[in-house]
């Protein structure tokens, strides 16, 4: 329920647009006076102002200028005496949303107050939705407290600032176009569109296409005009993801598109300038393909002015579980879950492994955990099973090496004996029962078993 503060010297009008604007439904507060009007607004948050243009102390325009500045989210409507056009431009100069002429019509009185606030409501939502933006695409959800992730986190304030080419490396599933959203999003850009393309995913003809856009014609299917990714991303970010798999006639195509800053569609005879910031990803090694003869070297040096490298999981071990509870706190929250950690054995598994698929294979393990744990803490038993079955053993989290070393592959040995017999010991010297518990084949159970002369 919108707030209204109505100020008019005259009691009659107070009392009547107190009681109009009461039955539409908003809660209205009214005074006499300017004076009175500035207390008001110190002391309560309204959404509207209503003021006359003629108070007893002070002017309306003194007025609307004070509110602008104690409570800028106020908007104001001001009401003129027929005729004060003057009056009423001077007012919508200093920023009021509209104006009011007596004597005035009350049906349009109420639209006036009504598209207002919708005007108001709607500025507020485009705040919190670029806010919402920016919360979901920028840092925060860059998840890391290790060494390397905050040396990215500086390298990205510092290239968020300029227009400069990045290239980002990094091995699948580490965040790459994550790393490149939180750059545009915390960019002069970030009101203007940020565009992705995945090079490897398209067949060249259709990358071209999809790159530059077509005219109607150009090709078999082509039966309208359509815009490439080059023009829809004017002004913003284009994010070229696994740009090693470009195909080499493309490269010469896209190496003079960002040259240039122009881009010819499919078809078509005209260029057409463009103003796009690029972002380039990949997971491979591009000088070892510029050597190969498969990646271009001028296009190569193009889009490596700024390179950014992000770790493998592996390397920042302690992000793991940093990045464990964030994925459980929003799979949870997604869910209604009421799971609120990981319980020991979870954690040892999570900490151990290597996670080959590095951050995108750690987010899939815990929503699959989410959806599999009933309890209030995710065990290891919910986990998928490589992750369960790279967890050492329990107790040998703080082994020793002595300082003068030993023989690892003796040692190794006489462990698996160890373990093997008590197996057998365990599974009353059933073979089928102890290759069970040892998660092996009857078959590699008998080699064992005569290979430590166990029978």
């Amino acid at each position: 329920m919108a707030k209204i503060l109505v100020v008019d010297d005259e009691l009659s009008m107070r009392d009547f647009l107190g009681a109009m604007l009461g039955r539409q439904g908003y809660e209205v507060s009214t005074v006499e006076s300017g004076e009175a009007a500035k207390r008001s607004l110190a002391d309560d948050a309204f959404d509207l102002m209503i003021t006359d243009i003629r108070l007893p102390d002070i002017g309306g325009i003194e007025l609307l200028e004070h509110c602008k500045r104690a409570s800028p989210e106020t908007i104001v409507i001001v009401i003129t005496a027929y005729g004060s056009h003057d009056t009423a431009v001077e007012a919508m100069k200093l920023g009021a949303e509209d104006y009011i002429t007596k004597p005035f019509n009350v049906d349009e009185f109420g639209i006036i107050v009504r598209r207002s606030l919708q005007r108001k409501q709607l500025a507020e939502e485009n705040i919190l939705l670029r806010r919402e933006l920016k919360r979901e695409h920028g840092f925060e959800n860059i998840v890391g407290k290790s060494r390397p992730m905050l040396e990215l986190f500086r390298i990205i304030e510092r290239v968020a600032a300029t227009p400069t080419t990045v290239l980002i490396s990094g091995e699948s599933g580490t965040g790459k176009e994550l790393v490149a959203r939180a750059i545009h999003f915390s960019s002069p850009r970030a009101e203007h569109p940020f565009v992705s393309v995945n090079c490897g995913a398209l067949p060249e003809t259709l990358l071209e296409s999809e790159l530059f856009g077509h005219e109607k014609g150009s090709f078999t299917g082509a039966d309208r005009t359509r815009i490439g990714l080059f023009e829809s991303a004017n002004g913003g970010t284009l994010f070229l993801d696994e740009i090693g798999n470009t195909p080499v006639s493309m490269q010469v195509k896209l190496l003079r598109a960002m040259q240039e800053r122009r881009v010819r569609r499919v078809g078509g005879t005209e260029e057409r300038p463009v103003d796009v910031r690029m972002i380039a990803a990949t997971n491979v090694d591009l000088e070892k393909l510029v050597s190969d003869g498969q990646f271009r070297k001028d296009l190569y040096y193009r889009i490596n002015v700024i390179r950014i490298n992000i770790p493998p999981l592996r390397e920042r071990s302690e992000d793991i579980m940093l990045l464990a509870l964030f994925f459980l706190d929003k799979y949870a929250s997604a869910t209604g879950s009421l799971i609120r950690g990981f319980a020991d054995s979870a954690r040892r598994a999570l900490e151990s492994y290597s996670w080959p698929g590095n951050v995108r294979e750690l987010e899939n393990a815990i929503e699959r955990a989410v959806a599999m744990t009933t309890g209030e803490a995710i065990t290891a038993e919910s986990l998928p099973s490589q992750i369960r079955t790279s967890t050492p053993p329990e107790g040998m989290e703080g082994i020793h090496i002595p300082d003068g070393g030993f023989d690892l592959e003796s040692y190794m040995e006489g462990l698996r004996r160890l373990y093997v017999a008590t197996a057998m010991e365990k599974a009353g010297n059933k073979q089928t029962r102890a290759a069970g518990l040892l998660g092996m084949s009857p078959r590699s159970l008998r080699y064992l078993l005569n290979k430590y002369d166990l029978r």
